[in-house]
């Protein structure tokens, strides 16, 4: 392992009014995993995609050296042929198309003229030996879990004679097994001689798989640590990540100014039509004014489909009972407008497929929720629209150069900022943060948790569903565990431990 696979020297990138990449250096040896780490912004993707070619020789500075030889990838196509393949956290697959279609797609096995199917079926299947994933190959994408469809993607990287595997976030939307699942299945790449970088902001799983670790800040190398020489603690890469030591990533209320009970969700049930089976059975939950009241389960135990059935988006399923009452007043919401003019707001998981409109500004994003209080007559008053998205981009620190920037340009952090302030815009009573730091860094994660608190100080009462358990016990006050679509146990901050929250939660 003591031979570099690949060197970028000095390379920098820059793009309009922005240098993304400033003298950066990154080496990665052969037969190692390689994690890559940085706040969002810092600059990681863009060096994979100058990799990659993505971003293409000449529009960067420095050199890409990979196996000895100087490269100019001019595209993607240029990197796979030498043996590089980057699988990016939204995954590239064709749902329509079968496993093995999907795997061989770009590079499909002819014979003269045609595609030779049978030979694609055979090294399909033993791609996906490969990986560990034991299914029918001709099946469609469609139907599997996240999990499966990114081991078919590294079993497609696999049938490129991949030599140097890049993962951008690869557990990302992945549950505790499928990303140790992924995880060991990285470690026995390793061991067949793939070289590995992985872009991750879980740090445990870093500290866990990675032989080097790099750290970029603001478009530079901070630092590269050989961790098998010595073992490093996740506060010493948070202080090379952010700049400054962060002692406890959950910072704790100084005051819980927890009060009455100010919204309940009532012998919930809902049923799944299509399969004919009830996905939820005689929900009960309540939060307490000023309190973060956290909602666990594993993948599939019913989490975020409870909080789109209460905040009235339920067109794929049938409410067989139950009701939700807040401050006093018992109902069932018809449809989010209702459940928005009521004071409940619900921030997606999916910020970049149904919380945010990409291709808009700041300015636009945070209006949505509330125009009818910026409208003056048929018309939207610009003025105080503009007032009202300065003050949000301040008081939760989205860092952007004005609110006409398009959101589609900000990092994951914050986007996610901006759709808090969309919601926060609306004055909601009770907020629903669904996955709120999903692919986001640990500085950004810092903020949200303490945009979290001073919400709640302020009278707010938050329903937090998270997939990491650390995330739920260290911000919570109370949380409530799911397992197939049932309340299995209700545990206090002080009650809650790994092995009770875990024992709750596979209840069947």
């Amino acid at each position: 392992m003591g031979d570099y696979i690949l060197e970028m020297n000095n390379i920098t990138k820059e793009f309009p009014g922005v240098k993304a990449l400033s003298d950066v250096n990154f080496k990665v040896k052969r037969g190692e995993i390689h994690c890559l780490v940085g706040e969002n912004g810092a600059g990681k993707s863009t060096l994979m995609k100058v990799l990659s070619g993505v971003h293409h020789y000449g529009t960067y500075t420095g050199d890409i050296v990979y196996n000895g030889e100087v490269q100019q990838f001019k595209s993607i196509a240029d990197s796979e042929a030498k043996g590089i393949a980057i699988i990016y956290q939204e995954l590239a697959l064709v749902p329509e198309l079968s496993v093995y279609e999907n795997i061989y797609f770009g590079h499909e096995i002819m014979n003269g003229k045609t595609i030779d199917w049978n030979k694609t079926i055979i090294k399909a299947s033993e791609m996906l030996e490969k990986v560990r994933l034991h299914i029918d190959p001709s099946i469609k994408v469609k139907t599997l879990g996240v999990g499966n469809q990114q081991l078919v993607e590294i079993a497609k990287a696999l049938s490129k004679n991949v030599k140097l595997l890049i993962l951008d976030e690869p557990t990302a939307s992945l549950n505790e097994d499928d990303s140790k699942n992924l995880l060991d299945l990285i470690r026995e790449l390793k061991n067949q001689g793939v070289s590995c970088v992985m872009i991750s902001h879980k740090l445990k799983e870093i500290t866990a798989i990675a032989d080097t670790i790099t750290v970029l800040r603001d478009g530079a190398t901070i630092t590269s640590i050989d961790v098998t020489q010595r073992k490093i603690e996740e506060k010493e890469i948070i202080k090379y990540m952010v700049g400054r030591s962060i002692e406890n990533i959950y910072p704790k209320r100084e005051h819980k100014n927890i009060g009455e009970v100010v919204f309940s969700v009532n012998n919930w049930t809902v049923q799944d039509p299509v399969k004919d089976r009830n996905l939820l059975e005689n929900i009960n939950i309540n939060v307490r004014r000023g309190e973060i009241v956290g909602l666990q389960g594993l993948m599939g135990a019913g989490r975020t489909e409870l909080a789109l059935g209460i905040f009235g988006n339920t067109p794929n399923y049938k409410i067989l009972s139950g009701d939700v009452t807040m401050e006093g007043k018992t109902t069932r919401y018809k449809s989010p407008k209702d459940a928005i003019a009521a004071g409940l707001a619900y921030v997606t998981e999916d910020r970049k497929g149904n919380g945010l409109v990409l291709m808009q500004d700041i300015k636009y994003n945070i209006s949505l929720t509330n125009l009818d209080q910026l409208t003056e007559g048929i018309a939207i008053n610009e003025n105080e629209e503009i007032i009202v998205a300065n003050d949000y981009l301040e008081s939760i620190n989205i860092k952007a150069p004005s609110i006409l920037q398009k959101v589609r340009n900000l990092s994951g952090g914050n986007q996610q900022k901006v759709q808090i302030a969309k919601w926060l815009f609306a004055k909601p009573k009770v907020l629903i943060l669904d996955e709120p730091t999903r692919g986001i860094d640990v500085g950004a994660k810092y903020e949200i948790y303490s945009l979290m608190n001073k919400l709640v100080e302020q009278g707010m009462s938050i329903i937090m569903i998270s997939s990491e358990l650390s995330e739920v016990m260290g911000m919570s006050d109370r949380l409530y565990v799911m397992s197939e679509g049932k309340i299995t146990g209700e545990l206090t901050a002080e009650e809650a431990t790994d092995e009770k929250v875990m024992a709750m939660a596979i209840q069947s």
